[in-house]
């Protein structure tokens, strides 16, 4: 991985240049599941106008929500996909405008494995597909039981990733991130809790990780060299003799040898009910991983977990070294959160707005002290 960083007064909203893509800033927009997909996997009106306000409000990095690489993959049937040529148009419409507003486009690409519909009621087969997993353990009591993924639905599995993952060059984005955590299928094949598998696929923690390795390799050799490729990982299923953090330290350093340009360290979910992390994480375990996991092997690391502060947000940058900061809930709260960065950190940061918000509310002019005003009031 090619990286460059600009440095100036705040981390946060500093540049940084990846294998040639340049982020304006290290504030990502997290892929959040909508729910406003069609039964087909076609999105809309909606995630261009959300997106769009994402990208319009200053974000570096727009990520789209989780999207099915199979119609079986999908958390569930109102979720995006990209298993076929037709859902391209749709989502280029979305990559285009967010580009157009000086923001990085990036998408998320998943299989849901055992999880296959879990938003909407329980998806048991689609087209001839069934509902698969490590092992023949459901995500929680009541889940649909899925089967064991047989070596020649692990091989269909790859290529629809490797697939989606050249659609989504073609749409135009620009970073893609592969989903291996929270009980998704390839999460379910690193677990040692969901997978019981006798084969070169279970056991050991070098067989464990073998088709997720597997899948990264088969995408990054596919893709062009200027695309950013990323993954999400569960640091941890918060459960005795589950994955954790030394795993995922192993796990990052054969990534980074496949040509893995960052992980997005996230955590849980492998079993239902998983604990979680409070506003504003100090000691967070997303957090501290990012940081851990950066100075054990070098790959460029994501933090991630409910961070809703911009000086926060700041801390954690330079405290763990990560490259980005995900933003989620307050990212819905709202979609010009990078502005409210901006104010919180001081007038003289490297932020550049567009020209309708520079002129309205901009650092330098219109409303701006009046909005640092607002700010000052609220802390």
């Amino acid at each position: 991985m090619s990286e460059t960083l600009t440095t100036g007064k705040s981390i946060l909203l500093s540049p940084l240049t990846i294998r040639g893509q340049t982020f304006k800033n290290r504030i990502g927009v997290s892929p959040m599941t909508q729910l406003k997909a069609d039964n087909q996997g076609f999105v809309g009106d909606w995630h261009l106008m959300s997106a769009g306000s994402y990208a319009s409000g200053g974000a570096g990095l727009v990520m789209m929500e989780g999207t099915g690489v199979e119609p079986m993959g999908r958390i569930s049937n109102r979720s995006p996909g990209m298993w076929r040529d037709e859902h391209m148009e749709s989502m280029a419409r979305i990559a285009r405008f967010v580009r157009s507003q000086g923001s990085v486009a990036g998408i998320q690409l998943v299989h849901s494995g055992p999880k296959a519909g879990w938003l909407f009621g329980h998806m048991e087969t689609w087209e001839g597909l069934e509902t698969v997993s490590a092992s023949a353990i459901p995500y929680c009591p009541g889940a649909t039981l899925p089967k064991q993924a047989t070596e020649m639905v692990l091989i269909r599995v790859r290529e629809a990733f490797v697939s989606a993952a050249l659609r989504s060059v073609r749409a135009g984005f620009q970073v893609i991130e592969l989903h291996f955590g929270h009980g998704y299928l390839i999460s379910s094949f690193l677990s040692p809790i969901t997978n019981h598998r006798l084969d070169d696929f279970g056991g050991s923690l070098e067989n464990r990780m073998r088709f997720g390795l597997s899948v990264a390799r088969s995408v990054r050799n596919a893709l062009p060299d200027d695309i950013v490729l990323g993954v999400r990982v569960s640091v941890t299923d918060y459960c005795d003799n589950g994955w954790d953090l030394q795993q995922t330290i192993e796990f990052a350093k054969q990534l980074k040898q496949i040509g893995i340009d960052f992980l997005d360290c996230s955590s849980g979910d492998i079993i239902h009910n998983a604990p979680y992390n409070p506003l504003n994480p100090k000691e967070g375990v997303h957090v501290e991983s990012a940081g851990t996991i950066r100075r054990e092997t070098g790959l460029a690391t994501v933090a991630v977990g409910k961070i809703v502060d911009p000086l926060e947000a700041e801390k954690i940058l330079e405290t763990t070294g990560a490259a980005f900061v995900l933003i989620g809930r307050a990212f819905v709260n709202n979609p010009h959160w990078p502005f409210l960065a901006a104010d919180a950190l001081g007038d003289d940061q490297p932020f550049k707005h567009s020209v309708f918000y520079d002129w309205a509310v901009g650092l330098n002019k219109g409303l701006y002290k009046w909005r640092q005003t607002v700010f000052s009031a609220k802390q």
